[in-house]
């Protein structure tokens, strides 16, 4: 539970809002420039690759947190160009990562983590990136937070 004043959720909230997107683009910016690739082509390979390679289109979609449509008209692109293959499956369709999309994300995978480093933990201090892990995990482990965000109420979930 929280102890924020009276408008103080707002300010904490638009400082959040601001702190993110200002990192945000830095990373990406840095990210795509140097992949090749667009931001959202790059969000399905990172999935991919943290998946170990394949996932079910819908897990996919879910795991990025958008509509199948959308998911489906970006990867038939990325098949296109040699990234992805999406094979049927029964009640599905699996996507895997072909070798020039594990080359883009090999290849760009450092400099993530140093666009990351610079935007982000850089600018923080010693045990501050654990505290923001910390903080992170908080906020991540309410399975609900969709379904709350949904529906305006709490989850009464564990």
């Amino acid at each position: 539970m929280s102890t924020v004043g009276p408008g103080e959720a707002t300010e904490l909230w638009l400082r959040w809002k601001r702190a993110h997107e200002i990192v945000r683009a830095a990373v990406i910016a840095e990210t795509t420039a140097a992949s090749g690739v667009s931001e959202p082509e790059l969000g399905v390979l990172v999935c991919l690759h943290e998946s170990g390679g394949s996932l079910r289109q819908n897990a996919l979609a879910a795991a990025l947190g958008w509509d199948r449509t959308r998911l489906s008209h970006l990867l038939t692109r990325m098949a296109d160009r040699g990234y992805v293959a999406r094979d049927k499956v029964p009640n599905g369709v699996e996507v895997a990562l072909c070798p020039a999309g594990r080359h883009v994300i090999d290849a760009t995978l450092p400099t993530l983590e140093t666009a990351t480093r610079r935007h982000l933990l850089d600018r923080l201090g010693p045990d501050d990136a654990k505290t923001l892990k910390a903080l992170m995990d908080g906020l991540l482990s309410g399975e609900g937070v969709a379904d709350e965000a949904k529906t305006g109420a709490p989850n009464a979930g564990p």
